[in-house]
This record gives structure tokens, sequence and C-alpha cells, in this order.
């Protein structure tokens, strides 16, 4: 059948081979040493034959003819080979190693056989050539081990096999910065990714974690691949990957030779074992040769190095426990391991220990046993150190733990030492304690990790602290530390939170004066500080700078569940039937140290600490702002008055009182990759709720099902995050890094540039209507940094801009594209029409129109340009209105009447002078001449039977108007009227 025909062709083949060489030239016949044997690829009946192959073409002749193999599913264990001529298992020999049925990769001074390194970028504008900027950042080798990138580009290693059964993948990696997305996963036949859940691989808390992943039958491509995401911050520590391991392959035809530094002492060994200290092999030893006495060697060494001369370097002093006199003793002891000599030449000798010194006192909230130990006093009493003391009446006891005194380690500290080269820990102490201070040893090696934690349990926050919703600092820690160094030392401060990896909290690089950091704790959890220092940062062994030294001088936490106490606070007071007893005042009351009594704050005035004394706790709010319901803040309620040149202008903002989130322009890193600043700001209401959002999501990434919580978020009235665009999760996602705050209070709103020493400069926003001023509101952050001493800063200009609607638009400077200019100040200009005054009736006048037809319309205008929001225009009003030709009419009608009045009233008076005239004629009349003498007046009156109308007789008769004239011409100089009379001769000869 078929195994027939594969035999007749093999056969066919060998023999044109040997045909075809005798035809070249005569070959002798093969030796075992020129040849060797391979299998055929299995038929789909899983067999195979077994064929001799010559090391090289035409070499020899006479190969030995197929054979027919081993099924394609027989393997050999861990520990053994296939000797291909017998077909059988056989064990490994002494100094040798096999996987029986995979392959190892343990050693990575160079690339193995097999392995593909590539990067890429996650995102690239066109203008930049990812290839070329990402051609140096790849995975690099470093003799034990494999180490990632650390900067943007995504650094990928793949190998691909063929697995004739079932296997497995295993392998060791070093994981420890969050800021690196590190996956592995494995590709089928058809490029599918297998379904396995540990896709991501998680933070590494104590050194190297094994892992491990099963494999199927047929072709696998496995992929290691890191993405960073952290922009313009230090970069972070590698993703590091050793001992590589697979097994599913058909056989394994020959064992490994143990590599240098290891060894194998047993036949069948699936492993070699590491060389001790002070001991090396070389390559396929079955055993470690011992150093010489002047020469040392490190654990899986492969030489000695010389011991050089023992220096003040080489050890260090430390103190033994109290004995019961209270007396303590300096010791020195050689740093572990010991590597240098005391007997050569200049080398110095170890001193002298013993010298017995006074104890330090406990620390407070300790008192001293009869045993001279140290025993935490019990709770409702305090100590400074010496004996316990029971809390007054009207105190309670500040719970917290005061490290101060180092004669001993606390019991909740601890210290090791993890290796900077493999990232393995040391069964050593990194940290000492010397009376006033705790200090670094050295190490093996200067960029040996020297750790130290502190180990909290909880936090017991007063009541007051816990109903405050906004201030969520429930506890805070404060140390006191200083750095010595002549290189880059680098000190880390690092906070863990229940089972949640170590994130760094600050660090500090270089020398450092003596100095205090502080820093708040908001989430009751078991909590973790831990203080690493690292001398050197450089992967070479050996310890040049042992000098280099960080000390801590002091750590206060203060709110620590089952914690001691130093001092005894006031407290209120609340009574009961067993008497009197403490009590926690309500948010917003601080506490009368007098009368132990809890008073409210006044209005418009905020705590600025939790449980304070006396009135003066009661700090003023800023300008534009209020004290919320619990006064432990100051907000502002969207709300806002200013007062310029006599006229009150009313804002209200409340539409703003949301988060609002944007991006700047975009910014390039150095190989091209595109970034933002995202922000997110909410200026007002909420009672002073922060409810502005910046979170990193990178481990988020990591949890597609969203099962997960943000690693990192940050809640304030202002935060900034890292934007970058990511496939990473197979479509475009946004990936935000970096969160930090950068307004946790609202100092004050005004028109003022310049407030509590922050600072908006006019040229940043230059206004170009200056009819009205911008709103600023002025914020700090309690975040500190080493180069921001006193805190982020930020203002929040709000612009009018009715052109603007809604929510409108923010914009930071355009000399600081990234929002500060400084690190250390934030700006953003605010421009909407909700940043406009409320109108007034001094924003329009009144316009009157003239009256048609009897009907006069009133229209309101605005004033321009116009600088308000929110009430609309008056209606037009429309009123009845008399036109010109009505009082044309009218005016024409009242002449008429004044002239006809006029009229009758001159014939009136004119009639009443007649009747004058008359009687002065009949005056004139009667009058005689004699001696000049007037007659006797008959009568002034009309006398009965006399005509009124009766004509009067004059001299000359004259027209009225001259008669008038003459009458108003006749009066004399001296005010008498001259009335010229007649004698009556001369009137009875006018009648005769």
């Amino acid at each position: 059948g078929l195994d027939r025909f594969w035999h007749l062709r093999l056969f066919l083949l060998g023999a044109l081979g040997a045909l075809a060489g005798a035809q070249q030239q005569s070959l002798h016949v093969c030796k075992e040493s020129e040849y060797h044997y391979e299998y055929t690829e299995c038929n789909s009946f899983g067999s195979r034959w077994r064929v001799a192959v010559p090391h090289s073409i035409g070499l020899c002749t006479g190969l030995p003819d197929p054979v027919q193999g081993k099924e394609c599913s027989f393997s050999c264990k861990a520990g053994e080979f296939l000797d291909m001529k017998e077909q059988t298992c056989k064990p490994c020999a002494e100094g040798s190693y096999s996987l029986g049925t995979g392959v190892r990769f343990d050693d990575w001074d160079e690339l193995p056989k097999g392995f593909t390194n590539v990067a890429t970028n996650i995102e690239t504008e066109a203008r930049f050539n990812s290839v070329e900027n990402c051609t140096t950042s790849m995975w690099v080798v470093h003799g034990k081990y494999i180490a990632s990138n650390t900067d943007e580009c995504t650094a990928t290693l793949m190998y691909a096999i063929n697995l004739k059964q079932p296997g497995t993948v295993s392998f060791e990696y070093y994981y420890p910065d969050s800021s690196i997305i590190f996956e592995f996963y494995v590709q089928n036949d058809q490029c599918q990714p297998n379904e396995e859940e540990s896709r991501w691989m998680k933070v590494t808390e104590k050194g190297w974690e094994y892992h491990n992943v099963d494999l199927t039958r047929g072709n696998n491509v496995l992929y290691w691949k890191t993405t960073t995401f952290s922009v313009g911050s230090q970069a972070p520590k590698p993703v590091m990957l050793r001992n590589i391991g697979i097994t599913g392959v058909a056989y394994t035809s020959e064992c490994f030779p143990c590599k240098a530094g290891s060894y194998s002492s047993k036949s069948g060994s699936s492993f070699c074992k590491l060389c001790p200290a002070n001991t090396y092999s070389n390559k396929g030893a079955t055993v470690c040769q011992e150093c010489e006495p002047d020469k040392y060697a490190e654990i899986g060494s492969e030489s000695c190095k010389p011991r050089p001369p023992c220096t003040d370097k080489d050890y260090f002093y430390t103190h033994t426990p109290c004995d019961t006199n209270g007396q303590t003793q300096l010791m020195y002891k050689w740093i572990e391991p010991k590597t240098c000599s005391e007997d050569a030449e200049g080398a110095v000798q170890l001193p002298t220990s013993g010298t017995k010194t006074q104890c330090p006192p406990c620390n407070p909230g300790f008192f001293q046993s009869n045993t001279s130990t140290c025993e935490p006093c019990p709770y409702g009493s305090c100590s400074n150190g010496s004996t316990c003391s029971n809390c007054p009446v009207g105190t309670e006891p500040a719970l917290g733990f005061e490290y101060k005194w180092w004669n001993t380690l606390p019991a909740n500290m601890g210290s090791t030492v993890l290796s900077g080269i493999n990232f393995e820990y040391k069964q050593i102490a990194g940290w000492e304690v010397a009376g006033d201070y705790i200090y670094t040893v050295a190490g093996s090696s200067d960029n040996d990790f020297m750790i130290l934690t502190l180990a909290i349990p909880g936090f017991s926050p007063p009541a007051s602290v816990t109903q405050d919703l906004e201030n969520k600092e429930i506890a805070r820690i404060t140390f006191v530390f200083e750095t010595i160094c002549t290189v880059s030392c680098e000190l880390y401060f690092m906070m863990g939170m229940n089972s949640s990896p170590n994130s760094v909290v600050e660090k500090w690089i270089g020398s450092k004066g003596k100095q205090s950091y502080s820093y708040g704790i908001e989430k009751n959890a078991t909590t973790t500080f831990t203080w690493a220092f690292q001398r050197a940062a450089f992967r070479e062994s050996g310890r040049k700078y042992n000098n280099d030294v960080a000390k801590i001088y002091s750590i206060n936490v203060t709110n620590v569940m089952d914690g001691v106490a130093s001092y005894c606070r006031p407290c209120a007071l609340e009574s009961s039937d067993s008497g009197s007893s403490c009590t926690s005042c309500p948010p917003g009351h601080y506490i009368e140290k007098s009368t132990s009594t809890c008073y409210p704050c006044p209005s418009y005035t905020y705590l600025k600490a939790h449980q304070p004394y006396g009135k003066q706790a009661c700090i003023p709010c800023g300008p534009g702002t209020r004290s919320n319901e619990g006064n432990s803040l100051c907000y502002n309620d969207c709300q806002f008055t200013h007062n310029e040149d006599g006229r009150v202008f009313r804002y209200d903002f409340s539409t703003l009182e949301n988060s609002t989130t944007f991006t700047s322009r975009p910014g390039f890193t150095s190989k091209g990759l595109k970034y933002f600043h995202q922000f997110s700001i909410a200026i007002c209401g909420n009672q002073g709720k922060k409810v502005a959002i910046c979170v990193d999501n990178v481990t988020d990434l990591q949890s597609p099902d969203g099962d997960s919580v943000f690693s990192k978020s940050v809640t304030s009235y202002g935060c900034q995050s890292i934007l970058q665009l990511s496939d990473m999760m197979g479509y475009k996602s946004a990936v935000l890094s970096q969160p930090i705050s950068l307004a946790d209070h609202l100092i004050g709103v005004t028109t003022d540039l310049t407030l509590d020493n922050i600072t908006s400069p006019a040229d940043y926003f230059p206004l170009e209507n200056m009819g009205l001023p911008d709103l600023i509101f002025f914020y700090r952050s309690k975040e500190v940094t080493q180069s921001c001493s006193s805190g982020r800063a930020t203002t929040i200009r709000l612009r009018c801009d009715l052109s603007k609607v809604g929510s409108g638009t923010i914009s930071v400077p355009n000399k600081c594209p990234e929002g500060t200019c400084d690190g250390c100040t934030f700006h953003f200009l605010w421009e909407t029409e909700e940043a406009c005054p409320l109108c007034s009736d001094e924003d329009y006048h009144t316009i009157v129109s003239a009256c048609l037809h009897g009907i006069q319309k009133t229209t309101y205008v605005w004033r321009e340009p116009r600088l308000c929001k929110g009430d609309v225009l008056p209606e037009q009003t429309v009123s009845i209105c008399k036109s010109m030709d009505f009082w044309l009419k009218v005016g024409i009608s009242a002449g008429t009447c004044a002239a006809a009045l006029l009229t009758v009233m001159t014939c009136y008076f004119w009639k009443k002078n007649q009747k004058l005239e008359y009687k002065y004629s009949k005056l004139v009349m009667n009058t005689t001449a004699k001696d000049g003498d007037l007659p006797a007046a008959d009568s002034c009156a009309i006398m009965e039977g006399e005509d009124v109308e009766d004509d009067l007789i004059f001299t000359s008769r004259k027209s009225l108007f001259g008669k008038m004239k003459a009458f108003k011409t006749k009066r004399t100089s001296d005010g008498f009227d001259s009335v010229p009379l007649k004698s009556s001769s001369e009137i009875t000869d006018m009648d005769l």
C-alpha cells in the first residue's frame, strides 16, 4: 500500500542520488561522523521515515537505507533525548539537560535563532518616518534576560514554532511599571489569536513572576508586545523576560550543555543549577569550582574576581536593642556579600564593636518596659516616649505613628534588597538604624534597590472627616529625609493599597538637603508605604558609590487604626448617664476649649482642619465665593456681582456648573507620536463638589470586560491627562494616562489680575473688547512636586462672547500650547455667552416714533456693542396720539377766539372811554370863567334822563385812534392829565 509506495520512492531517490554522485566522481563510503539522521514529514496516518543525511552534499556515499521511524506523536521525557540511531530515549549526560519535547532559551547574549524583533509606532503623523524613528526601540538582550524598550514605540518579540503535539510555553517576566502595557498572546495557523484570559500581563510586585500558557498542535506564533504610554515624564522601567521554555515539539535529538555559571551533577536533568556564591563554572560543568581565597564570585558566575582591599566603604554600623540597663551597643558589620579582603595590603580592619551608649527614648506613644523594650501605650493615654499618661477629661488621644528614634526597626516596618541585575529579592537588610535616623547600607551592587516598607492596617479618622464628602483626606504621612550622592541616585516614595501594585508618588534625583515631604491619603484601606533607593542605574555590577546614602529622620502617620498617641487633643463633650465622653463635632463646627462645646463657623468662612479649636480656625472665604453647607470649603455658586463706574453687573453662569472636557493642540514626540493634553474643568456650583475627573485607563485597557476600575483617577475642579490614540484593542481607542490635579481649592473669583500671589498675565489673552473685564477664577492644587514646591496653580478667565453659544470654547495661551509656561501655573480662557452679565435697563435705549394717523410707536434697541445676556428687549408699545393737522386746527381756532375776544374787549374799553370823555365834557361845560376857578361838579354820574348814547361834541373831530393818541399825549410832566377847558360862552356858541 502507501508504506510500500514511500519505501519505493525513498529507494529510487537514494539510487538516483548515488548514480549521480558516481557519475561525478568516485566517493568513499560514509562514516558515522559524516552524516546524521532526520525524520521525514509525517503523512496523513501519523507515520514517518528515518533517513540519513550527509553533513554536506557530495561528501560521501553508501548512506544507510531509510527505515520506518517512530510515530509522529512519540516524545521523550524531560531530561532525555532521542538517540536517532537506535530510535530510543536516553538520559542526558551530566553537565547537560533537555526538556524532552521542547526547547529553552536562557542565554541572551544575542537574540536566539528563530526570534524576530520589530518596533512600530502606534500613531504617527505622515511627516514622520515610523520605521526610521523606531529602529532602535526594540527588545534588547542583556545576557541573562531580554528587556523591552521604554519609549513610545511598540516593541514586539516574536517566535514561530510547529508543534507535533499539544504543548506549553512558559517564561519568567519582571513587569514593574504600569505605564507600560505588556501583553502576551499566541496566534494559530489561521493567524487568529488563541482565546486566552491571561493575554494582559499583571504588574509584578515581588520580583520575577512565572507565566505558563497551553499551545495547540500545529503552527504557533508567540508574541511578547510592549507599548509605553508615558509622554514627557521620566522613562518607565522596562519589562524583562528570561527562561523561555516551549514544549510540544516531536523530539529532542540532543541535550543542551549547561551554560557557564551553572552545572548539572546528575544525568537525566531537565535544568541546570546556578553556582553558589564564591564558586564558578564553565560551559557544560558537572560541578562548580571554589574560588581562591583572594577572589570572590557572585551567584551564577562564570569566573572569579580578585578581592580588593577592604575600605571604610565595605562595612556599616548599627545598634543593638536596649538591654535591661537601658543601654545599646554600637555594632560594625561587613556588607554582605563580603567581597573585600582584610589581608590585602592597605586594607582596613573592622572597627571594634561593643561601645555602649544610653538608649534613645522610645518613640512617642510608647513607653519603656522593665525589660527596656518599647511597648505601646494603652488606648486613652499618650506619651512622649517615656511614660504613659491618661488623657484628661475633655481630651482624646490623637492616634497615629510617629517614629523619630531609631534604635530598632519598628515591628510594622521591614527592609530588603532588590537586585538591580537579575531583579530578585535578597534576604538581607537594605536599611539600618542609627539612633537619630535610619539609612541605606551598601548592596552587592550600586544598582541594587534598597527597600524600606511601612505597613498600615487601616485608618480611623474622626467622624467629622468621614462626613465631609468633599475634603476626602482621611490621613496624612509626613517624613523628613536627606540624600547624599555623587552621581544621579534616585529615591522613590511609593504607595500601594490592598492588593493593588505600588505606584510611585514622588521621586527625587541626586543629592537633596534635609527636607520634609507630606502626602494626603484619601482612601481607607490596608496601605503599604515603600521607600526605594538606588545609587546608580548602571547595569554593571560592583560597588563604587557606597558612600551615597539616603537617610530618613522621622516618619509620622496620622489617624492610624490601632495606633498610639503622642498627645491628647481637646474634644467636644457629650453628657450621658455614665458621665461625659468625647464626641465629634458636626462638620463646619469648631471646639471652644474653655467649654468643650461645638460652635458653627459663621457664614462665608470655612474650616481648613478637622476638630479645630477656637473661632480663629474659621477662615474667611475669598472674593466671589461662599461657604458650603458644612463650612468645609468655599465655592462659587455660579453667581457673581461686579461694580464698575457706578454700575452693577450681575452674572449667572449656572449652565457651566457641569464638567467640560477639551483637548489642546496636538504635540509630537521625537519619534513622531501624536498626543494631546486633555483637560477637564468644572468651575462652580454643586455646593463645591469636585466633578471634573481625569483618569488613567492604561490598566483598564487590559480588562476588556470592563470589570476593573481605573488604576488611577483624579477628581478636582480642574485636571489634566495625556491622550493618545491606539488600536491595541483591534479598534481605534483613546488611551489616557498620567492624570494630575490642577485645581483642588478655589481661592476666589475677581476681575483683578492677581490674587493670593497667583497672576493671570493680561498679555496671555489680549482683551479686544474693553467694555467688560474678564472674570478670573483662581485655584490652587494641594499636590506638591519637586518643580512646584508650592503646588500647582490655575487661572480660568471667563470672557463674554455672544457669538459663542452654549458652553463656548476653551483655549490655552498661544505662547504656552500645553496650558502652562513654567510647568506650575496653568492658564485657560473660556469664551462663551454664559460669561456675559445679565441685561438691565442700562443696556438698551428707547426710540419714540412720530405720530402718524393718530398712532405713536415706542421701540427699544440694544446699545452697541451689546455686552449682556438674558432678558429680551421689551416689546414695542403703541399709543394713541394727536397729529399735527389736528393741533393746527386747534391753534387756528384758538387764535380766532383770541382775536374775537380782543376785539370785543377793545370795543368795550372804547365805550368806557367815551363815557369818561362825556363826563369830562360835562364838567367843561359847567365851568365858569370866573377867576379861573373850576365850577362845582354837578355830578359825575349819568343823570336820569340822560342818554348814554348822546354824542359828544369835541372842539375838533378826530378819529378813534387819533383821540386815543391825543389822550395818551395829554399827560403832563407831573403825572396828571391835561384837559383843555372852555368857557361856557364858547360852549353856548357851539350849541347855538
